[in-house]
């Protein structure tokens, strides 16, 4: 079972990015090009908002890591920008690659391992 179906019931939609570009969202039809930003953070898998967006391209990315894609005693969450991983991993070069990973997705500023355990 794959990360995002995991963690959040749900298979990869279709076209899904780990990094994808902002959709634009216009805030009124008679208002011309007003446009609100969204906290890469809150960037959900297509663009659009979602409040834990960053954790489910973080589960995306894991999805798509050979390596990763089979670690089911982790579970991936979100502070904010900070990306939480919490649970057990089999070995510290695996969280160190999960870490690495979680990293490069864009809005992830920081990740907290405090709550993991090697073994």
């Amino acid at each position: 079972m794959g990360w995002l179906k995991r963690l959040f019931g749900m298979e990869k939609p279709q076209n899904a990015e780990v990094n994808p570009a902002p959709q634009v969202q216009q805030t009124s039809s008679n208002a011309p090009t007003a446009t609100q930003s969204t906290p890469l953070e809150r960037l959900g898998l297509n663009g659009e908002y979602d409040q834990s967006g960053l954790a489910k391209r973080v589960a995306l990315a894991f999805d798509q890591d050979p390596q990763l894609d089979d670690v089911d005693s982790l579970w991936v969450a979100q502070t904010g920008s900070t990306v939480v991983l919490k649970g057990k991993v089999p070995s510290q070069e695996i969280l160190n690659k999960m870490i690495s990973v979680a990293r490069s997705v864009s809005g992830a500023t920081d990740v907290d391992t405090n709550q993991t355990t090697i073994g």
